[in-house]
């Protein structure tokens, strides 16, 4: 499928986040998926993602996170770019991450071609915390979650953790972890589940036992091509089946 891709703003009161937008060419009014970034901003892997879901037929917008903090950040994936990624993503608060979102929101059923009826959200890494936060908004109806460390215990700015906000998740959600991940322990993978189970969250956990942190991404020297082209193909299922 041909699309159309384009820089965008997206405002949020006097804030103006920047947008990367991909988009099927054609008139069909169509489901939008927006996509988080890791701590590394919105860079080359992030516009690929959002690329390759406008070419399964949606409307996808990748926002950036860090706009009030460091407008046009992008990095790779040095050591360096990691302690840099990390302080933003430790300076982010919730209530203006969830307000972020919801303008993203807000920007797409503008568009003309965006079905107004509930959107999707995908993230990895800090992005796969943010989603599971986020699907907690009213509009977001399903959510792929890639290997976000610290939901089970931790929450930006906050004096709760990220996973007490289960019980408000809206619409359906998939979690994605590595096995081999350091920064995510099986323990708290089980004790998401748990919550997910107790709370009546439709979703599913995936455990790949030979994936390590970062496994969906082939710009990263953990990308393990087996597990993400599974993982890609639940989230194909995942949006289908609810957007």
């Amino acid at each position: 499928m041909n699309i159309l891709t384009s820089n965008v703003i997206i405002p949020n009161k006097d804030l103006q986040i920047q947008g990367f937008l991909a988009q099927p060419n054609t008139t069909e009014i169509l489901p939008a998926v927006i996509v988080i970034q890791e701590i590394f901003g919105v860079n080359d892997h992030i516009k690929d993602v959002t690329c390759r879901i406008a070419k399964e037929g949606y409307i996808a917008i990748a926002p950036a996170i860090y706009q009030r903090q460091a407008p046009n950040f992008t990095a790779g994936y040095t050591p360096e770019a990691i302690e840099i990624g990390k302080k933003y993503k430790d300076n982010t608060k919730a209530e203006e991450l969830l307000s972020d979102i919801q303008a993203t929101v807000d920007y797409l059923y503008q568009l003309p071609q965006v079905k107004k009826t509930g959107v999707g959200s995908i993230g990895f890494c800090f992005g796969g915390l943010v989603v599971y936060l986020t699907a907690t908004l009213p509009d977001i109806k399903a959510t792929a979650s890639f290997y976000g460390a610290g939901i089970a215990n931790w929450c930006p700015n906050e004096n709760f953790a990220t996973i007490d906000k289960t019980k408000d998740i809206k619409g359906k959600i998939y979690c994605f972890y590595g096995e081999k991940d350091p920064s995510i322990p099986l323990e708290q993978v089980a004790q998401i589940e748990i919550q997910l189970q107790k709370d009546n969250i439709s979703h599913q956990i995936f455990r790949y036992s030979n994936a390590d942190h970062g496994f969906f991404c082939d710009a990263r020297a953990s990308y393990h091509q087996e597990s993400a082209q599974d993982a890609w193909e639940k989230v194909l299922e995942l949006f289908k089946t609810s957007l």
